[in-house]
């Protein structure tokens, strides 16, 4: 068995793989301080929609809830909202209305291009109606 410090490291990772930070998770100090062979993992506290997202990976579903995907066929960009019969629901990062999107159509949006999105949204809602 590896060493309690290694499998929080490990689980680290592969939350963050799917874009899940527990920033809380850490060994437990009591136990970690105690005569135990194995000490506890503390997973400590998340906002809901990191519990949210957690949720959705437990379950399998890809991508997970939360994440910013791009659609490829018209290269919009989309937060995942839902899953539903094979389709994914997305909400648009600029605004606007929300679309479904067959799962196999959709490829993880770069960060470069979700900033891009959200300084066009706050830019229009900057702009004075005139």
């Amino acid at each position: 068995m590896r060493p309690t410090e290694e499998v929080v490291e490990t689980l680290r990772s592969a939350l963050r793989d799917v874009g899940v930070v527990l920033p809380s998770l850490c060994v437990d100090p009591v136990t970690g301080a105690s005569d135990e062979p194995f000490a506890l993992v503390e997973l400590g506290r998340c906002n809901v929609r990191v519990a949210e997202r957690l949720a959705s990976v437990v379950r399998g579903e890809r991508p997970p809830l939360g994440t910013y995907v791009t659609d490829v066929r018209d290269g919009r960009i989309g937060e995942v909202r839902g899953h539903v019969g094979g389709r994914v629901q997305l909400r648009p990062v600029a605004g606007g209305r929300e679309w479904d999107c067959p799962a196999g159509a959709l490829e993880p949006a770069s960060p470069d291009d979700v900033l891009r999105a959200q300084v066009r949204r706050a830019n229009a809602a900057a702009r004075l109606p005139g």
